[in-house]
């Protein structure tokens, strides 16, 4: 059975006691009602330590929303993978739009990225997702398809194995637009079905793909109760605490 998740990226908000304050009572909330669902919260670096201190591991996991392409050395204000992992952190998120954006991200940096995260052990929400333009070219497949094999399908089945999928339509992230729930079911398969194509029916079915693009708790069950549907990457629905547990229940 594939994990159903509901994962958190902040972003860069929060300072740092406004990011402790949060995953108190995030931790406190779901001590008191057990999720039904794997929850994640991916916070801005400085916040990881300090924050792992604070959350139950079992209900909580613990992810950064970026790391480097470089094992270590001189490459100031970068932050590598074996030091995420160093802060109790067992996921990173790597591919994110606005990263691809306006970091100029490559897939050759991010392939570099997953595979440095997967050598320490983390596990790897990998985004990926069109454009307006490309949506209304009709060429959201072809997108989807370059991105994984631009960054993820050079991995071994074993290596595959600890990639969460991301699907986040660009043009709905932050827009108040989201994509209908048959939009969002029908890229989901068709993501599904290039897995399979590349590493056979069982790892795909065993793959969790999660929707990102504006998702908050109004939206959520129509969006979870899609078969390809796995769960959501949640931007600022993430930021408060009730937002963020409504999502999560609709899992109940």
């Amino acid at each position: 059975m594939r994990k159903k998740i509901v994962a958190g990226n902040w972003k860069m908000n929060k300072n740092l006691q406004e990011g402790i304050e949060l995953a108190k009572e995030l931790n406190e909330a779901l001590a008191a009602e057990k999720p039904n669902c794997d929850v994640v919260i991916c916070t801005p670096f400085i916040h990881l330590a300090k924050v792992s201190d604070i959350i139950n591991h079992e209900v909580i996991g613990l992810g950064a929303e970026n790391c480097a392409d470089k094992e270590k050395g001189a490459f100031t204000g970068e932050v590598s993978a074996e030091m995420v992992k160093s802060t109790g952190a067992e996921y990173v998120i790597l591919g994110h739009s606005e990263r691809r954006e306006y970091y100029n991200e490559t897939p050759e940096i991010l392939k570099e990225k997953v595979l440095l995260a997967l050598a320490n052990g983390l596990k790897v929400i990998f985004c990926i997702g069109e454009s307006l333009e490309q949506r209304e070219a009709n060429q959201q497949n072809e997108v989807v398809k370059a991105e994984l094999e631009g960054s993820v399908f050079n991995l071994s089945e074993e290596q595959f194995a600890n990639i969460v999928i991301a699907y986040e339509p660009i043009w709905a992230i932050g827009t108040g637009k989201t994509a209908t729930s048959d939009q969002a079911e029908e890229i989901h398969a068709y993501i599904r079905s290039v897995i399979a194509d590349k590493y056979g029916k069982e790892v795909a079915e065993n793959t969790s793909i999660l929707y990102g693009g504006s998702c908050k708790a109004s939206n959520a069950p129509e969006l979870f109760a899609k078969p390809d549907i796995d769960g959501g990457l949640i931007g600022g629905a993430s930021l408060k605490c009730a937002d963020f547990k409504g999502i999560i229940d609709a899992w109940k």
